[in-house]
């Protein structure tokens, strides 16, 4: 037999090398192989095997990785349509559906020296009072590891190793998997009695599941040959009734119908996969599943994937699913490529959040791969959300998702107050711009005097967003970027959040010719609301919680522990405090400048903002006393913030949907972002109008109003017997015009018809000729037009 590998290096191509006898039995398609390549060695994935080859003098696999196959047949169907839809290699696919610490050749498990006690054949022999005292902790325990004995019996290896040669214990290595959670006492939990909302929802999800296969309800429909048009979520073959758009209030419960979803899964022998965004996967999220599912009398083992993990416990948490331990795997975007077999049912919680996109290639969106795979595999998929994407909300309107709704809390509990402080008077009523208005004040009072909890929201890092020069107008900015320069109080730095770059704080002005000592901080950020936090309430515990506090991956469970226990009076945050938390004695929501994400230059503004507002709102009034939400803004009448004041979706929905008719943006029609990118910005500019002349040329030209020159153009392409529609806006400089030292240039592309687009995309990327030193990203489905 002949493998068909696919290397590591991306060469877009595979290569076929012979399988040794000698190896016969343990190579098949997703098996990990070193094989010879030109003088070296490289690391590669077979994914095909054949009989024959074209080729000759064909060179044999030189080792196996693994005891298995690492990547699964359906596993690697899924990789062969991220690269075929989002426009990568094959090879890139292949590396994101495997954690590094897994690709590696060496096996990444850790061995320790475990201590065992032996039977005991006749009398004890005589031992000191101090390995006594050591033998009595090993017959109690029988097997444990040679250091935690060493630290519940105070004493030294020496002491073990003489036990050892009386023939009482043996020492031996062996494999020890580190378990992220292995210190932590969860309690279990029992399932909670559903209102008849949740009992609606779960029903319907189960009779699906119940369901022999996805065809239900289409049999006589006629299902696409290209899987890639299955997968859009605008697709007009998206199957109804095998993915459900849940949609309920912050409150509602949709945490418990995922969880008694997830047990009749394991009821019919199938595993679950739940995806949290990653700012929201708090050990809160973590604990609610493992008391579950992990505690008790009957247990199932809940892993958990995400960045957080170092890398031995992601390597050994994903051969714990991989060899089936595991049956339930919760983790961020990544762990949609978990090889859980059979797989019953994938929960997308929050899949409105823009951090299920991947940013750097393959620029995969986790929620549409998860409803790939349900496709692929015959699984149900769950998309749940207080404030659903507009698409996927469009998709369940026009039938494609079955829409299931939860407009109450859980336990009749009340949705928060919201009122809404205009900013423009109260910056008018004190001669400038107050960070706390009086009535977010008094409210704070008020929680402070009794007992209550507060969490603040600001979306911005940092304690001033600008250092300025009022005498010369200068303002520090990044020299590798086109932002200015945030001023950090703690380390006395002015940083760039964009390429990292940092520098001492200025005493004086820069400028040679100023020298002005009286230098101003413009701007606020989380540092600043801190500080004036400490003397507007000096005996308030106060704690801020955002990316430069969270240094070490134990600190986001300390600090929510200390919140939850009572601990911390006011919790202080950027967006990682506005998701999956749950505290009942939070009573007061305070929104600091809730316009902050309003005025970016996205389509997607609006809903940004009313998706961050609501579920910010959402963590007050969860517990016994109804909650109150203050929100403060300098555009208090937009109709993101009146629509989240009101907790009105569908009112939202409705005003934004018809400005994306009227503009053709997604949901009518799905974009691409061609970014081009250089130091030199002429050669990015001149590549980028290349680009726009080389698409324009696979079309028959049908332009509507070329009223200027980088206006959006129709045009129909060209692919066989095939036409698309095609609107082309650009080329334009991007809106950070300058990142990391390159300057970019964006052409966007929008059609109804995803699929062909990506394949004319892949083709005209390898054909396209472009300087050296000019790169070109394709962003399929972007959510950052930055």
């Amino acid at each position: 037999m002949i493998a068909r590998v696919r290397l590591d290096l991306q060469l877009r191509k595979e290569f076929d090398y012979l399988i040794p006898p000698e190896l016969a039995d343990e190579v098949g398609v997703g098996t990990r192989v070193k094989v010879p390549f030109g003088p070296r060695h490289s690391m590669g994935c077979v994914i095909d095997l054949v009989e024959t080859s074209p080729h000759t003098n064909l060179r044999p696999i030189t080792k196996v990785v693994g005891c298995q196959a690492l990547v699964t047949p359906k596993i690697l169907q899924l990789a062969r349509w991220i690269a075929e839809y989002y426009c990568c290699s094959l090879e890139l696919a292949l590396k994101s559906v495997l954690p590094e610490a897994v690709r590696k050749e060496e096996a990444g498990w850790r061995e320790r020296l475990f201590v065992r006690a032996l039977p005991v054949v006749g009398e004890l022999p005589k031992l000191t009072k101090r390995q006594q005292e050591v033998w009595n902790i090993i017959e109690e325990w029988r097997e444990l590891p040679l250091q935690e004995l060493l630290k519940l019996a105070d004493t030294t290896a020496e002491t073990v190793r003489r036990l050892e040669d009386r023939g009482l214990v043996s020492i031996a290595p062996q494999i020890s998997e580190r378990d992220p959670y292995a210190n932590e006492t969860i309690l279990p939990t029992q399932s909670l009695t559903m209102n008849p909302e949740q009992a609606d929802a779960l029903a319907k999800i189960i009779a699906a599941m119940n369901e022999p296969n996805l065809e239900r309800g289409m049999a006589n429909a006629e299902l696409p040959k290209d899987k890639a048009a299955l997968a859009s979520p605008n697709s007009a073959f998206a199957i109804p009734h095998s993915t459900f758009l849940l949609h309920g209030v912050t409150g509602s419960g949709k945490t418990e119908v995922y969880l008694q979803a997830i047990a009749h899964a394991l009821k019919q022998g199938k595993g679950a996969v739940v995806l949290v965004p990653e700012i929201s996967l708090t050990p809160q999220t973590v604990e609610r599943f493992k008391a579950r599912f992990s505690s008790g009398a009957v247990q199932t083992l809940v892993a958990v994937l995400h960045s957080h993990l170092s890398a031995g416990e992601r390597h050994d948490e994903w051969h714990k699913i991989r060899q089936g331990r595991a049956r339930i795997v919760i983790g961020a975007r990544s762990a949609i490529f978990a090889p859980i077999d059979p797989l019953g049912l994938i929960i997308v919680d929050e899949e409105h959040e823009h951090s299920y996109k991947q940013e750097e290639a393959p620029r995969y969106h986790a929620r549409d791969v998860a409803v790939m795979r349900g496709q692929m595999e015959n699984t149900v998929v769950v998309l749940g959300s207080a404030t659903p994407s507009m698409e996927s909300f469009y998709n369940a309107k026009k039938g494609k998702y079955a829409l299931l709704e939860m407009p109450t809390r859980a336990d009749n509990k009340k949705m928060p107050i919201v009122r809404v402080v205009d900013m423009r008077q109260e910056a008018r009523k004190e001669k400038g711009t107050p960070i706390f208005s009086p009535k977010l004040k008094e409210a704070i009072t008020q929680r402070l005097e009794r007992k209550e909890q507060t969490m603040l929201f600001l979306n911005r890092r940092g304690y001033s967003t600008s250092l300025q020069c009022p005498k010369c107008g200068y303002v520090a900015g990044c020299p590798n970027c086109s932002v200015s320069l945030t001023y950090h109080r703690p380390t006395q730095k002015i940083c760039c959040h964009i390429c990292g770059f940092d520098a001492p704080a200025p005493s004086v002005c820069p400028e040679p010719n100023c020298r002005n000592t009286a230098i101003r901080y413009a701007g606020l950020g989380t540092q600043k609301v801190e500080d004036i936090l400490g003397k507007l309430f000096p005996h308030a515990r106060v704690t801020r919680m955002d990316s430069d506090t969270l240094r070490r991956k134990e600190d986001y469970r300390r600090i929510l522990t200390d919140f939850r226990t009572g601990k911390i009076d006011i919790l202080l945050g950027t967006q990682m405090i506005a998701k999956g938390l749950h505290f009942p004695n939070v009573t007061l929501v305070g929104i600091i400048y809730a316009d902050l994400s309003l005025h970016i230059p996205d389509f997607r503004a609006g809903e940004r903002t009313f998706q961050l507002l609501t579920q910010v709102a959402g963590r007050a009034g969860r517990g016994d006393v109804e909650g109150e939400v203050i929100v403060q803004a300098f555009t208090p009448f937009h109709p993101a913030i009146q629509y989240a004041r009101r907790h009105d979706f569908a009112g939202f929905y409705e005003q934004e949907i018809e400005f994306r008719k009227q503009l053709k943006y997604p949901p009518f029609s799905r974009a691409a972002l061609l970014t081009l990118k250089g130091r030199n910005e002429d050669k990015v500019k001149f590549s980028a109008e290349h680009l726009r002349k080389e698409l324009e040329k696979l079309s028959e030209s049908k332009v509507q109003s070329p009223k200027s020159k980088g206006a959006p153009h129709d045009a129909t392409l060209d692919l066989g017997q095939r036409t698309l529609d095609l609107i082309i806006a650009g080329p334009a400089p991007a809106p950070l015009l300058r990142a990391e030292t390159f300057y970019r240039h964006q052409i966007m592309l929008r059609t109804r018809q995803m699929s062909k687009l990506s394949h004319l995309l892949a083709k005209l990327v390898e054909t396209l000729k472009l300087p050296e030193d000019i790169s070109l990203v394709v962003d399929i489905d972007p959510v950052n037009l930055a």
